[in-house]
């Protein structure tokens, strides 16, 4: 493959016939290699360190990781069909203009995201190159960039990769672990307590409602009679049981561990497995997982970035050096945060990533109630480009819906700066994205079916034999 070939042209413009390639096992790989990672280990932990037994946490892992997973799986079958990436098919709901709302905290979800996983990988970085911390975290995300510019092959070769090199490290761990820990007196101990059953639902939960307003980017150059079943399907396998593996070895790390992992994840699991090039083996797989993810990060920081901006300027394509501006600036940004939070792990930024959350499950619940439901997957894929077109600049009944399922999360939201009234009656358990899915749901569900006259009787692609610039 020439290198012109590698790097992507396309930004937020439909991907036209002739440029779709690939399977849908591709989905499984990307997002297998993408949740076999550290800081998804580190999210199986907490439950136990908040006070979850081993059984009943990996339980809720399991249906919190599932639940949430068909949710963002149900998103990423849309990609074959239309070929756009996921925010710009938003525009449809809201409006060409009245997406960037939901828009702008998705960017700044991202930022967070690439900040927390620098930190960690800014390690792993550091001691597999015998350096510090900062200068860690740098190269990390230069190379983050790099990846991000090149665009959609690279990010599926990574996954490939990281599917393959990160699964053989948590192998080899899981020996050592399993010596360390007395399973037979772990699975003895099995007590449910409702609270802590929860949170662990939602810790998964919640980590794969994050990837929702991204994860069509990474399907929408598949052949357009590429099966959505079969989209749906590969890409929920693939981040569940990703997802679920790192958190049960989290799980499991937590409770024979106690503090010593929290206070050095990434020496800690690396130290399981012994020193050497076995070390090196093992910073390189941790780096590797965080840059797949990080890669995911940034290109979809850059995507909402694009759709945001371009609800106002009227561009439907963007340049190569356009391209690498925006993506530089998610870089700059995230690498800003990391920096200054290293020292703590971000656990308060942590905290504030938790809490935007609560700004896109109403939009992941109107998203799919529209695509599903209301326009039944039809589309004016032109009119999404046009704010005088059939959408509008504005759908003020989408974004009021999504005003209210944002209010009606905060009473159940439990984080250490704001805690909501009723979380005491559940026992201090977070379940406002349940709350966030339901409620704007049934609401766009019910005033959206009243009025369907924008919806198209198929869904047209007049952009896609336009050029790519």
């Amino acid at each position: 493959m020439a290198a012109e070939d590698l790097v992507e042209r396309r930004s937020i413009d439909v991907v036209p016939d002739d440029e779709r390639h690939g399977t849908a096992f591709s989905q499984f790989t990307l997002w297998l290699g993408a949740n076999l990672q550290i800081t998804a280990v580190v999210t199986g932990a907490l439950t136990v360190v908040f006070g979850g037994d081993v059984v009943w946490s990996v339980v809720g892992l399991l249906l919190g990781n599932l639940l949430g997973g068909a949710v963002m799986a149900l998103h990423s079958a849309q990609g074959p069909k239309l070929g756009l990436p996921q925010m710009i098919q938003s525009r449809a709901q809201f409006g060409v203009r009245g997406a960037v709302v939901p828009l702008l905290l998705v960017i700044l979800m991202y930022v967070g995201f690439f900040a927390s996983g620098s930190v960690l990988a800014g390690q792993a970085t550091a001691r597999l190159t015998h350096t510090d911390d900062t200068t860690g975290i740098i190269a990390f995300a230069l190379i983050t960039a790099v990846a991000a510019a090149v665009g959609y092959r690279v990010i599926h070769v990574l996954g490939r990769v990281a599917s393959v090199v990160c699964a053989l490290a948590f192998v080899y761990l899981g020996i050592p672990l399993l010596d360390r820990v007395d399973l037979s007196a772990l699975l003895g101990d099995a007590h449910f307590d409702l609270p802590m059953f929860l949170l662990a639902v939602s810790l998964s939960a919640s980590w794969q409602l994050a990837f929702g307003p991204y994860v069509a980017d990474y399907s929408r150059y598949l052949p357009r009679t590429t099966s959505g079943r079969a989209t749906f399907w590969w890409t929920l396998s693939g981040s569940a049981v990703g997802s679920q593996w790192s958190m049960t070895f989290g799980v499991l790390v937590a409770a024979s561990s106690g503090e010593a992992f929290l206070a050095d994840q990434v020496g800690y699991v690396v130290g399981l497995g012994g020193t050497g090039l076995i070390a090196s083996f093992l910073y390189f797989s941790i780096a590797l997982g965080k840059l797949t993810i990080n890669v995911l990060n940034t290109y979809g920081g850059f995507m909402s970035m694009v759709t945001g901006i371009s609800g106002f300027r009227g561009q439907k394509t963007l340049s190569q050096r356009g391209r690498a501006a925006y993506i530089a600036l998610i870089m700059v940004a995230g690498t800003a945060v990391a920096l200054l939070g290293k020292d703590s792990f971000l656990t308060s930024f942590k905290d504030f990533l938790l809490f935007l959350l609560t700004f896109f499950t109403p939009w992941s619940a109107i998203n799919l109630v529209d695509y599903y439901l209301i326009s039944r997957e039809r589309y004016d894929i032109p009119a999404l480009f046009d704010p005088r077109g059939r959408y509008g600049a504005w759908r003020w009944d989408a974004l009021l819906v999504y005003g209210v399922g944002v209010l009606a999360q905060l009473p159940f939201l439990v984080t250490h700066f704001y805690t909501g009234p009723l979380a005491a009656p559940l026992g201090g358990a977070d379940i406002s994205w349940i709350v966030g899915l339901a409620v704007p749901a049934a609401l766009y569900w019910l005033l959206a079916r009243r009025d369907t006259s924008h919806i198209p009787e198929e869904t047209r692609y007049t952009l896609a034999s336009g050029p790519a610039h």
